[in-house]
């Protein structure tokens, strides 16, 4: 009898990891797949890049946010009822975006997506661990990262293949597939009693939103006084931090040097890889004339060499070492951005095989950097260690598609950083391929400076 149980909750846990991996495609897919349809929005309403950005940068901010609100939520909730209220709040925004007569309904859209969307992190973390004996662990996160990575690798064929053919409004209907899983997780996941509830910081939070979101307005409308705005809710922020018991962010952990180091060199590494899916598919459509769906194909290559090198990245920390990582990642990501800072305007065909050096650099110092910061926090302080490095990642991402977004508007620039360069339609984007190759070399040295004598 207890055999035949336990074959029972085998079962149930082997199709429980498998509705999650699913899951997280169609996540990871929503989050790159309108980075395609951009050019396409752009012209339909008319706007600057700087404006365009915010369909990404909106939705990065909200799902930085929430998804540390939710792993905290986490512990009080089962995570059946939280996988129910994200993916309904999912769901709504996908309508909102679907139907969107203006741009600022497509932002709303997108917001209410990463409002719901940003309960993943956290589920994907919680179900390995909660469901999973430490030996069959692996096998499941095995899983779920070969999810995420088809996710990113399929998410720009499908948008290019949507936008082109059928409408950008579609891409909202292609992200609710993610309601299917609906049914199953709330079937499949035990119910775990409620923890004692404690104090969540909402103002804690609202701050910070607050404060990256005026900052960056601030960065595209060109205001000062948006600036000084964002400046005062900072001071509230630190304010919070101090005084809150239990604040959204515990400033304590910066004093841990390796680990504030470690969370400026992954923040500026995140930045810098979003000229990957960001900025390249405007290189494609606007200089190159490519559609969406070549674009997306011109992509595919590299994400999908990425993503199955990535799974072999650990293996190679393990035998060789995380510097050995760390640096070989780096390096592939500098001759990426530097060859594509030189090559900008030239043959998709060329672009193509540069993106494979710059995908493996961008996926190879994550997970390098991952390793390098979880490493310098102790056991007490893993959890919402991990949660805050998680989260400037997102910040850094959205940070860097807007001052990218800004860069593309200069017209008429006396700066070329690139003396061979042919094609004068590319110079905005060489030029930002060259300065996002000289950060990764100040990030090389950073790291070199800091972790050089940190055992690993």
């Amino acid at each position: 009898m207890s055999e035949s149980i336990s074959q029972l909750e085998e079962k149930r846990r082997e199709r429980l990891i498998f509705i999650l991996a699913f899951a997280l495609v169609i996540s990871v897919m929503n989050s790159t797949m309108f980075n395609i349809a951009i050019p396409a929005i752009t012209d339909e309403f008319g706007l600057k890049p700087s404006q365009a950005g915010w369909i990404v940068t909106g939705y990065i901010i909200v799902y930085a946010i929430g998804s540390v609100m939710y792993g905290k939520l986490a512990d009080q909730y089962k995570l059946k009822t939280l996988l129910t209220a994200g993916l309904l709040f999912f769901a709504v925004g996908s309508v909102i975006g679907f139907t969107a007569a203006n741009f600022w309904m497509i932002v709303a859209g997108r917001l209410l997506q990463a409002a719901g969307a940003s309960v993943m992190p956290a589920t994907s973390m919680i179900i390995p661990s909660r469901y999973f004996t430490p030996e069959t662990r692996g096998r499941a996160l095995g899983i779920t990262s070969a999810g995420m990575a088809l996710g990113t690798a399929i998410g720009p064929i499908v948008a290019g293949f949507v936008t082109s053919f059928i409408s950008w409004h579609y891409l909202f209907i292609v992200s609710l597939l993610v309601l299917v899983t609906l049914p199953f997780f709330r079937k499949y996941l035990n119910d775990e009693a409620e923890k004692q509830k404690t104090n969540i910081d909402l103002a804690g939070a609202a701050f910070l939103a607050g404060t990256l979101a005026l900052l960056l307005l601030a960065v595209t409308k060109s205001a000062p006084l948006l600036a000084a705005a964002g400046a005062v809710l900072f001071v509230f922020f630190l304010w919070r931090m101090n005084m809150a018991n239990d604040p959204f962010i515990r400033l304590s952990l910066f004093r841990n040097k390796h680990y504030s180091i470690g969370i400026l060199v992954s923040a500026l590494s995140s930045g810098i890889g979003f000229g990957i899916p960001y900025l390249t598919p405007l290189l494609l459509q606007t200089v190159n004339g490519l559609s969406p769906l070549m674009s997306g194909l011109v992509m595919f290559p590299g994400a999908l060499v990425a993503a199955v090198l990535g799974k072999k990245a650990g293996l190679l920390a393990d035998q060789k070492g995380n510097h050995f990582l760390a640096y070989t990642a780096l390096l592939s990501f500098f001759l990426g951005y530097g060859f594509l800072a030189l090559i900008a305007g030239l043959s998709p065909l060329i672009v193509m095989a540069v993106l494979l050096l710059a995908c493996i650099g961008q996926t190879f110092i994550q997970i390098a950097l991952g390793n390098t910061v979880s490493q310098s926090l102790p056991k007490e302080h893993a959890g919402v260690g991990m949660g805050v490095f998680m989260m400037t990642n997102f910040i850094a991402g959205a940070t860097s598609i807007t001052f990218i977004s800004k860069a593309l508007e200069v017209h008429h620039t006396l700066i070329q950083l690139n003396p061979f360069l042919h094609n004068q339609e590319s110079i905005n984007y060489s030029n930002i391929y060259a300065v996002l190759a000289l950060l990764i070399a100040a990030v090389a040295f950073i790291y070199s400076s800091t972790f050089k004598k940190q055992s690993v």
